[in-house]
């Protein structure tokens, strides 16, 4: 699994034929970099929605080959459930978790809507963040009439005309395709099998008539039982919590209560503490107070420094020198924080805690530009490598070859003006900061000059390919720069060491 991962939640028009699911369950994991982690079936609903999450490729590839595999056994023609459904693969919705945004997600959407439109000759929409026009980022409303109003006004009705693919529907009728935030689907059942009280509590419950911001809610009779089925779609706007008590008390109106709720899918632990600290009342809890999500992130930590390491030490030219340098600048920047940290809010260092704050700030912010650094690194060379490898009688080459190793400079560049500050930031915190933490201000600062060293390598190397001699005289000027400061910066840190700190520096 890469550190880049996506989900992707596809809603498939079938719950009662548990071979057919199954089939289409394993179109997915018999792909590469893609994990099934959830599947719910609603015999009721005559629906099954999979969760699945893994590399942008795998989750793209994982995706057509369900919408395959389901186009081939489901006939909606033949399709009865509580559910409002316009194709056999209802609705397909894809989800940055890490490394991708939503802008990734929505360029996936699309590739994925051509291609099912054009191999698999079924009609697609685009919605949510894909949406190409305004009517159709609610998903209400190209799912309105479901599959058998569809199947008639595709024909002649243009809003009704799809993103991709043909202008009729067929058996498998049409695909719904989009990108989005995470959403909840929670579903809450009441104590009376009248679908009316359902249907009007969802009604005042949905945002779209008037009720709570972000959420969709439907009235359906379930096991027996009223249920108000709903998906939250900002639940940290929203909370689970509040659109709980507001059903029990709208539920009460009628003289009924809640009998049981339940999730579709999965869910954000944080959802399920903000719904613990409002029925608690702990106002004072923090995140990291949850012990599995401090040890979580601990151990995460772990495995990432042990996987660059482990690429760093790989037979390949990628990361190299540059992404180290880059990788002890936000070390550098990450321990001067750590001293930032150990100062603010002691009484001894009272008067300097403004200062303090201002290091901290500061270093969290090149913390998180060195870290993005040692990918930009990385991806700055793979680009040069690219623009050799084109053909020698493109006449694009040469321009491209000299584009990719100006960005090839820059980016150590930038690597290097930020440990130079770091050596700044070091400095001042081993002048004012905590006496206890002056040799960690002081490995900052190292790891700092180390950086800022070693980024400027990778920019006079590759100065010695770019044949325009006036930005190469720019960027070499900016460099002198840059090193003279952190000379100055580095000297003033050791000499706080010797004298503050009383290290014999030699």
């Amino acid at each position: 699994m890469t550190n880049q991962l996506v989900e992707c939640v596809p809603n498939f028009s079938e719950a009662r034929r548990p071979d057919v699911v199954e089939a289409i369950k394993n179109s997915i994991t018999a792909i590469d970099n893609v994990m099934v982690i959830n599947k719910h079936s609603d015999l009721d609903h005559n629906r099954t929605v999979i969760t699945f999450v893994g590399s942008p490729r795998g989750v793209e590839e994982a995706a057509f080959q369900a919408i395959s595999k389901a186009a081939q056994l489901i006939d909606l023609n033949h399709h009865t459930g509580e559910h409002p459904r316009i194709g056999a693969t209802d609705v397909v919705p894809l989800v940055p978790i890490s490394g991708v945004s939503i802008a990734d997600c929505v360029e996936i959407a699309k590739r994925l809507g051509k291609r099912v439109g054009e191999e698999l000759n079924i009609p697609v929409y685009l919605y949510e963040e894909a949406a190409t026009r305004p009517d159709r980022h609610n998903l209400e409303n190209i799912r309105k009439g479901e599959y058998e109003k569809l199947k008639e006004e595709i024909l002649t009705n243009p809003n009704r005309i799809p993103d991709y693919g043909p202008r009729k529907v067929g058996p498998a009728g049409a695909t719904v395709i989009g990108a989005r935030q995470f959403l909840i689907a929670y579903n809450v059942y009441l104590t009376t099998d009248q679908v009316d009280i359902a249907k009007k509590i969802a009604r005042v419950v949905r945002n779209s008539s008037g009720g709570l911001r972000y959420v969709k809610a439907l009235g359906f009779l379930v096991d027996g039982l009223a249920q108000v089925s709903m998906n939250l779609t900002n639940f940290q706007k929203t909370s689970l919590a509040r659109v709980f008590e507001f059903i029990r008390r709208e539920a009460s109106r009628y003289g009924v209560s809640i009998h049981h709720s339940e999730l579709v899918g999965l869910i954000p632990q944080d959802a399920l503490i903000d719904t613990a600290i409002w029925y608690t009342q702990m106002d004072q809890f923090k995140p990291d107070q949850v012990l599995e999500k401090k040890l979580y992130a601990i151990l995460q930590e772990q495995k990432e420094s042990n996987d660059f390491l482990d690429d760093l030490a790989a037979g390949t030219p990628t990361p190299g020198g540059g992404s180290a340098a880059a990788q002890s600048g936000a070390m550098a920047a990450a321990l001067t924080a750590m001293v930032a940290r150990l100062t603010i809010g002691k009484k001894k260092y009272a008067d300097v805690e403004s200062e303090m704050q201002t290091v901290l700030t500061q270093a969290e912010s090149i913390r998180q530009a060195q870290t993005e650094a040692v990918t930009q690194d990385a991806n700055a060379f793979n680009a040069v490598m690219a623009a050799y490898k084109l053909p020698k009688n493109n006449p694009n080459r040469k321009q491209a070859i000299q584009k990719a190793i100006l960005q090839a400079a820059q980016v150590p560049l930038s690597v290097a003006n930020l440990a130079s500050r770091t050596l700044e930031l070091a400095k001042t915190a081993a002048t004012i900061g905590n006496i206890n933490a002056i040799t960690d201000a002081g490995t900052a600062g190292s790891l700092a000059w180390a950086a800022m060293t070693s980024a400027g390598y990778n920019v006079r190397i590759n100065l010695q390919s770019l044949d325009d001699e006036q930005v190469c005289n720019s960027l070499r000027t900016e460099l002198l720069s840059i090193e003279n400061k952190g000379k100055v910066y580095q000297a003033q840190l050791r000499e706080q060491l010797t004298i503050r700190g009383g290290l014999n520096l030699g």
